[in-house]
């Protein structure tokens, strides 16, 4: 009884304090509904996350999103899903009304994008909510007005089948959180983000985004993933990605079953299912300075995940520098039990049931795409800049103001022969328009992959562990080195050489630096490392940070070739050297190798550790600069070079050999 008249008065507002009653008291649904809010809506994007999700679980295949003010004035959603009947369009306002759970089991499973129901009521607890919908099976729809969680107003309207919701004044009766949002342009451009990835999440499906003043995005649905790319960034971004598909069943993760004495009769070891991964990573040249275009999906949910981010660092380590970033566009797919999306608020953190399975296989996958593919700089996107791409820090959509109103090029995109609008961002060019045609020149066709059962289909070509894939012949790669013919040196730094494809240049440190990093791995994997034994020992003075590095790394450089120990305090001696590192340079390499930062040596693996010391040993014992070299020496190199598993960066990710085309010299000749 007192628990019922408790929540009774909770409903009704009408508390009577009797101290006898005690100090615990049951929040109304109003203050709880905020409560929520503060969980659910941190910004005006987080609005448009939950309901553009509620679109596409809703079926709907036509997605337009309006903005106004940054979100602050006006959010407007449609769709043409499958709408929502009078009843559950008022039920769908309640705490924890949701038509995606039944049991606590369905948790263990979640398909579906949204399913807490907790969305709607939050969002209309801290703003004026309009909602329009109708089910296609009803004559007529439903409108529900509701200010600050309070219900104005319910009719009947005659409305097409789908959901309209708008949101106006966000946080109009919470000032305190409507003074932390942001300047109108940069809440702009967390909605363009995030709409940018749904977009590219869901490719068959049409999405616009609209401003005030310009049509921020229009993307015709498409038939697959490649070409969303190539529509939405454009010809000159979609060339510099390189595809990637990869399958592995769960059976290798070795999932626990229950002991023999526990099971039932009639007992059936449960289908692992598979993991699938499919996207396009980008090539060493397009580099960004933050993880903004790191763009990850698991079964179609947009995701921000440490474990994915580490993967691909460590996919990416020793090719480009630690202080950029790649390009990714990745979707994993797998059994919805095999990863927990129940684990924050806003859905965008998610856990994995076998961690560290999916992580190796992130890596493993994007790094073999990269050795397979050997991809070759471009000389004239060196020149230009193209390792930055224009030194913008991430491949996010312009949403800079327009200085008038929005220019017919904008509302009515320029149209291609075979009448579809040509992608925003892809800009006519001397050799003509592109169309949605030039995207076979970067998507493979390759044979559909069978379906396994209960999974996701996909079209792309499964590399199998051991990993072999296909690689995109049409783009200039480096499978061509052994083909080179040395010209000389240019100022006894770079060697000059050619072939059937043009004129190449190469760094003769990195090149070195490059085939002395991948000597000194495989000899240290397979024990056969050459030292060789100093006449008197190598006294080092270090500092007292310096002496507890050499300490933690000491097994490791043991196992590289050094014979070192301390001799006393603050002095290291080195006894035995691997081959090819003596004197000056010997030193440089331990001093550096040990002034790295204690949390950094604290967070790095093993394999990290190793590739980091063999690294610094091959920068240390390769060719400088202002080294003449003979001919021999030259032929020696660029063969071994083309023997390298990934001739295209040095270990520290910077470019070692740049190709000036044929088809680049003509056209610098004016000959096309």
């Amino acid at each position: 009884m007192l628990l019922t008249h408790l929540r009774q008065c909770a409903r009704t507002g009408r508390f009577h304090y009797n101290s006898k009653m005690g100090r615990i008291r049951i929040l109304s649904d109003q203050v709880a509904n905020q409560i929520a809010a503060g969980e659910v809506v941190e910004r005006p994007a987080s609005v448009v996350k939950e309901l553009l999700e509620n679109s596409i679980d809703a079926g709907a295949t036509r997605i337009r999103v309006e903005v106004e003010g940054g979100g602050r004035k006006l959010i407007r959603i449609v769709d043409n899903g499958h709408g929502m009947g009078r009843d559950d369009a008022l039920l769908a306002f309640e705490r924890h009304a949701t038509s995606k759970l039944r049991t606590s089991d369905d948790l263990l499973s979640i398909a579906t994008l949204g399913f807490r129901g907790e969305a709607l009521p939050s969002i209309a607890s801290v703003a004026r909510l309009l909602l329009e919908t109708r089910a296609p099976e009803d004559e007529a729809g439903t409108l529900i007005e509701i200010a600050g969680g309070n219900i104005l107003r319910v009719e009947d309207a005659g409305l097409p089948p789908g959901t309209t919701i708008a949101i106006r004044d966000l946080f109009y009766n919470t000032p305190a959180r409507r003074k932390f949002l942001k300047s109108e342009s940069t809440e702009l451009s967390h909605i363009a983000a995030l709409v940018t990835h749904y977009a590219l999440a869901h490719p068959t499906r049409h999405f616009e985004l609209h401003s005030a003043t310009q049509a921020l995005l229009v993307a015709p649905a498409v038939a697959n993933a490649g070409e969303r790319l190539y529509q939405i960034f454009g010809r000159e971004t979609a060339s510099l990605m390189l595809q990637t598909a990869a399958e592995m069943d769960f059976t290798r993760a070795g999932l626990p079953e229950p002991p023999p004495w526990k099971r039932e009769e009639d007992y059936q070891p449960p289908d692992p299912g598979y993991l699938r991964i499919t996207g396009f990573v980008a090539k060493p040249e397009l580099q960004k300075l933050n993880r903004n275009s790191i763009y990850v999906f698991v079964n179609h949910r947009l995701i921000r995940d440490r474990l994915v981010l580490h993967a691909l660092t460590e996919a990416y380590r020793n090719v480009i520098p630690p202080t950029s970033f790649p390009v990714v566009l990745l979707f994993l797919e797998m059994p919805p039990q095999e990863v927990d999306v129940n684990v924050h608020p806003a859905k965008t953190e998610v856990r994995f049931r076998q961690p560290t399975f999916v992580h190796d296989f992130i890596r493993d996958t994007v790094r073999t795409t990269l050795m397979n593919a050997r991809p070759a700089a471009s000389f004239a996107d060196a020149l230009s800049g193209a390792p930055y791409a224009g030194a913008s820090a991430s491949l996010l959509l312009d949403v800079s103001p327009m200085p008038g109103p929005p220019s017919d090029a904008v509302l009515h995109p320029q149209l291609n022969l075979d009448g579809r609008p040509m992608p925003l961002g892809a800009l006519p060019e001397s050799e003509g328009a592109p169309s949605f045609s030039d995207a076979e020149s970067f998507t493979l066709n390759s044979a559909p992959v069978q379906t396994s059962p209960g999974n996701l289909s996909f079209d792309a070509a499964p590399i199998p562990v051991g990993y072999t894939q296909q690689r995109v012949v049409d783009n200039p790669t480096l499978y061509s080195l052994s083909t080179l013919k040395p010209l000389g040196q240019l100022r006894d730094s770079f060697i000059l050489a050619v072939n059937e494809e043009g004129l190449w240049i190469v760094d003769q440190h990195v090149a070195h630096e490059r085939v002395l990093f991948e000597k000194i791995m495989r000899e240290r994997d397979t024990e056969q490392v050459q030292r060789q034994r100093l006449l008197m020992p190598l006294l080092i003075d270090l500092l007292p940070a310096q002496m507890v590095s050499f300490a933690r790394i000491a097994e490791e450089l043991e196992r590289n070739g050094f014979e070192a120990e301390p001799f006393g305090p603050r002095t290291l001696a080195v006894k035995s050297a691997p081959v090819g590192l003596e004197g000056q340079e010997l030193q440089q390499m331990l001093e550096d190798v040990l002034a790295v930062d204690e949390r950094e040596q604290q967070s790095e693996n093993a394999d990290t550790r190793r590739r980091r010391i063999a690294a610094s040993m091959a920068c240390h014992a390769a060719v400088k600069i202002n080294m003449p070299l003979e001919r021999e020496k030259i032929e020696w190199l660029l063969s071994e070079l083309g023997k390298t598993q990934y001739p295209t960066s040095c270990p520290h990710g910077r470019p070692i050999a740049l190709r000036y085309s044929h088809k680049e010299i003509e056209r610098a000749f004016q000959r096309i």
